[in-house]
């Protein structure tokens, strides 16, 4: 099938299948809106426009619909496969989303017209990540929300991930330096808006099972090299 991004890295089979699974939707995404929504220390828009950039299957849409009552949510997805997914998903769930074949690094959208923009598990698989945050900048409003839900390159460069899922190795980060290029951006935050998850899915290696059976005890924070980061960013408000 053609893709909408020439960088495209197609992911593997299981991979397709994982990310419509109950432990994706439940485990992953949906304790990621939840550490999102209270990394947010600022007043919420009012039926904000929801660009979900990287919506894979649509497995987003209803957590997106619950936690921030939008008025429209856009699905921005290269694979046409995923696209059809989160189609078939919207319909499902009564929701009226418009759904976008496009690379991340060129958003077919006017600028400064979306309030809040979802990027959860998208950025590791992005091969030109400068222009895509350059994208995001460019379509988010003035004093508009990213949320930043990242793997890093601790988890992704792991045998088992590597084994089971495809990336593109040469770009992986690690939280730092994910940090560092949405303040290189512009993007505002402070330490109140970052987390760094330990969950037992991002446990490297092992899912965090010799910790469970007591084998070995886990690093503590500071101590580790940290395997997710989420951030909740604000572009800046223009000048009066």
């Amino acid at each position: 099938m053609d893709r909408a991004a020439s960088t495209y890295v197609e992911e593997t089979g299981f991979g397709f299948w994982f990310l419509r699974s109950h432990v994706w939707q439940h485990h992953v995404l949906r304790v990621a809106v939840d550490d999102l929504c209270g990394l947010i220390d600022s007043p919420l828009p009012v039926a904000p426009v929801v660009l979900d950039a990287g919506c894979g299957q649509g497995k987003s849409f209803s957590l997106l619909q619950r936690a921030f009552a939008p008025s429209r949510i856009i699905g921005l997805d290269a694979d046409p496969h995923s696209l059809d997914c989160s189609r078939a998903e919207a319909q499902r769930l009564g929701l009226d989303v418009q759904l976008i074949a496009s690379d991340c690094a060129a958003i077919q959208l006017p600028d400064a017209s979306v309030d809040m923009l979802f990027c959860h598990q998208t950025f590791h698989h992005l091969v030109e990540q400068e222009q895509a945050l350059a994208e995001f900048w460019r379509v988010l409003k003035p004093g508009g929300l990213l949320l930043f839900a990242e793997s890093t390159k601790y988890y992704i460069d792991t045998w088992v991930i590597r084994w089971l899922f495809r990336h593109p190795m040469e770009v992986q980060k690690s939280a730092a330096e994910y940090l560092a290029m949405l303040r290189q951006q512009g993007f505002e935050f402070s330490e109140r808006n970052v987390s760094y998850p330990y969950l037992w899915w991002s446990r490297s290696e092992d899912f965090g099972l010799l910790e469970r059976w007591g084998i070995r005890k886990a690093k503590p924070f500071g101590q580790r090299n940290e395997t997710l980061v989420n951030a909740a960013v604000r572009k800046p408000l223009e000048p009066a």
